[in-house]
């Protein structure tokens, strides 16, 4: 008997099918049964479905004699399945990548519930993905198993049938079955849920739900939309025969309102014609159905009314939000003056010699570099006076109670800005913020450069996508000093940014307390061992994907082939930390123990100091890294198509900081062997570090301060290792 019984309906959709299949056929947990359900398709469904049970008996298919629509063709398959648990998934939709094992350790740990909710997220057909914007009710319901009255939250998320698996026991005693018609998920999905005793929830992204152009059901003009209707019916037909489910009558009654007036309200479903009748009929069957405790306020107040009411009212609502828009736009502008011309009153005052203001990371806080020359300014030269521009009031409610800030465009901002001798920041200032004449910018960067930057970019549309370059070098033209950690990073800043800035060579201020050897509490926040072996995995973002996200390590092998005695943390590259990649399973391993996620860290040093050997592609932090010499190891399996889409600057496999792994496998067994720390490994590291850590010595924020802040001398770092110099003909091209 398989785990999962897997029920595929296909009808029309022979050019999305092959991705389903195969998404459920590469799964690396393999106990299941895929029944595939050709509902009479008049493409080439069909013949598909035959090849691929030729080549893989999990696959059965069976063949319908007639159309009978979406949720009868999930009925036909259900007989056949044998597994403990149902699965329902749409034949244009796919699984995740290790979707089924997360699935399944989910269900063992939760002792096999009746129904098991996971996260997805919408795919569009123009490359976007959206993550589901209730996942946090998921996140929220815990580890342990709950009925609706419980954890009511579970009834906010989409009502399909898709995002759930069903313990088949549990559908065949109470005889649950799909009716015809549209909307057919909803009278299955509210008697599921209602009747289930113990529900568990998955904050994983499982499935990709498709959000096709052209040809989703749902999204067309049709009168099947009066479906609706006989659909709650059967709802409220379920729970009057159910006495012990009568208090949700007033839920079921509001939810069938805020459904139907939901379709009456989208411009693609109903015919034009046929929205009075619709209406009506909604009306009807609001009142009818109303229970006497019911609530009836906001939205569905409508339906107590006539449909020449409720055209008014969404004519009303339509003209009202136009007018807002238009009085916030003018607000915005009115204020936009009235800042820039208090900035402007003050462009006439002197600047203040003692006036350096700090951004860092789009303004996030305090954080690299700025943090670092921050930290050593109020050290050394305490009549400095730091001011911090942050982006908002959530972010600088995070700071320090003693650190003095500003919200970015503010009148104090402005006022600031206007009169600041030094301006330090990782990022290009607002193009809204002019130069002064006297005023000195201090540019940091965020990293040794590995992929193209800058100017280097106009040959790399896809990596440009939605990035002004000619503005961004505009911004650069006002830098006067840019900090460099090597004469590779030098070479790099002069060439992909030229504009009038004097390179210093300082070293990265960030990277003090590594070449120092700091200490931090990384380890004993998160509980880790003091003997365990930390092993960091820091992956970066990918331009040949929209998104950035391409999953190329499976997380939970990982760290199971790493063994007892390890601790696997995995750190994302900051912009994938809102999307959709922690919810590709980051997020339930770390609830589980598996990894730790420090993606949230905000300080990269702390992470970097605990961890004994770094894991990464192509990420910049392993130039940070290097200067705690300590082994690294890269795993390049996309390296052509890495840098055909990005650029680099140096072949980075071909000069790594310790050995390469071309896939997993190669991966695996460099732990396994542990070759990952012999000597190669430490000459290897050893030329990285004397290239690229070139002028880092642990003074590189006192370096700035003194230097560029206070105009006294200070000897440049030497070299670590002397060696041949880098010209720019060693820089590679893509």
């Amino acid at each position: 008997m398989p785990r999962f019984s897997l029920i595929v309906p296909c009808f029309k959709v022979q050019g999305f099918l092959r991705e389903c299949l195969d998404s459920v056929l590469r799964q690396s947990f393999g106990d299941f049964e895929l029944i595939a359900v050709d509902d009479c398709s008049p493409d080439g469904c069909g013949a598909i479905l035959d090849e691929y049970a030729g080549r893989d008996p999990r696959v059965k298919v069976l063949h319908l004699p007639e159309n009978v629509g979406l949720g009868r063709a999930r009925n036909a398959g259900m007989p056949l399945a044998t597994g403990d648990y149902l699965l329902f998934l749409d034949s244009d939709d796919t699984l995740t990548p290790g979707a089924l094992r997360a699935v399944a350790d989910r269900l063992r740990e939760a002792d096999d519930p009746d129904v098991l909710v996971f996260d997805y997220a919408r795919t569009y057909w123009w490359g976007g993905t959206r993550r589901n914007v209730l996942a946090q009710v998921l996140a929220e319901a815990g580890p342990g198993t709950f009925a609706v009255s419980e954890y009511p939250r579970i009834l906010d998320l989409l009502m399909v049938v898709w995002n759930k698996v069903y313990r088949r026991d549990f559908v065949t005693e109470n005889g649950f079955a799909f009716p015809p018609g549209y909307y057919e998920d909803t009278p299955w999905t509210f008697p599921v849920l209602l009747s289930a005793r113990r529900i568990a929830a998955l904050d994983r992204i499982c499935l990709n739900y498709r959000q096709r152009r052209q040809g989703n059901i749902l999204s067309t003009t049709s009168r099947k939309h009066f479906d609706i209707h006989d659909q709650y019916e059967r709802v409220f037909a379920f729970v009057a025969e159910r006495p012990e489910l009568a208090g949700w009558r007033p839920y079921l009654h509001r939810k069938m309102g805020e459904h139907c007036l939901d379709i009456l309200a989208k411009p693609d479903r109903l015919p034009p014609a046929d929205k009075a009748e619709f209406f009506r009929r909604t009306a009807e069957m609001f009142r009818r159905h109303r229970p006497e405790d019911a609530l009836v306020d906001g939205e569905v107040a409508v339906l107590e009314g006539s449909w020449t009411a409720y055209r008014l009212r969404r004519q009303t609502v339509r003209a009202g939000r136009e007018a807002a828009r238009r009085a916030d736009r003018a607000r915005r502008a009115a204020a936009a003056r009235a800042r820039s011309g208090w900035a402007a009153l003050h462009t006439h005052r002197p600047l203040d010699e003692n006036l350096v203001v700090y951004s860092a990371s789009s303004h996030r806080g305090l954080l690299g570099d700025p943090a670092a020359v921050y930290a050593a300014a109020r050290e050394i030269a305490p009549g400095l006076r730091g001011v911090w521009v942050v982006r908002d009031a959530e972010t600088a409610a995070g700071l320090p109670a003693d650190v003095e800030h500003v919200i970015l465009g503010s009148r104090r901002c402005l006022e600031i800005t206007a009169r600041a001798k030094f301006f330090v920041n990782d990022v290009n200032w607002p193009g809204a913020l002019a130069k002064r004449p006297g005023s000195v910018y201090i540019h940091t960067h965020q990293g040794t450069p590995l992929k193209y930057v800058g100017a280097d970019l106009l040959d790399k549309p896809g990596a440009r996508l939605g990035f002004d370059v000619p503005q961004m070098l505009r911004r650069a033209d006002r830098w006067d000093h840019s900090l460099v950690a090597s004469r590779h990073s030098e070479l790099v800043w002069e060439r992909a940014y030229p504009c009038h800035f004097a390179s210093a060579r300082t070293g990265s201020p960030r990277n003090d307390v590594l070449v120092r050897g700091g200490a931090g509490d990384f380890r004993e926040r998160y509980g880790i061992p003091a003997d365990h072996r930390v092993v960091l995995y820091a992956p970066t973002r990918r331009d040949y994907r929209r998104g950035g996200h391409v999953e190329r390590i499976d997380l939970a092998r990982f760290a199971a082939d790493l063994g007892e005695g390890h601790t696997l943390v995995v750190r994302l590259h900051p912009t994938l930390a809102s999307g959709p990649a922690r919810g590709m399973g980051l997020t339930e391993l770390a609830r589980r123990g598996i990894v730790v996620d420090a993606t949230d860290e905000p300080r990269l040093a702390d992470v970097l100091l605990a961890a004994d050997v770094l894991v990464t592609d192509y990420s910049s932090v392993m130039f940070d890294y290097a200067n705690l010499d300590r082994p690294i190891v890269l795993h390049a399996d996309d390296w052509p198509a890495f840098t055909a889409s990005r650029g680099s600057y140096l072949d980075i496999t071909a000069e790594p900081p310790g050995h390469v792994a071309h896939s997993y496998r190669e991966l695996a067994w460099l732990f396994a062997s542990g070759a990952w720390r012999d000597e190669e490994s430490e000459r290897l590291r050893a030329d990285f570090r004397a290239r690229f850590c070139e002028f880092e010595d642990g003074r590189a924020a006192e370096r700035v301060v003194r230097t560029l802040l206070l105009g006294e001398p200070m000897p440049e770092p030497a070299p670590r290792v002397p060696g041949p110099s880098v010209t720019p003909g060693a820089l590679t091209s893509a």
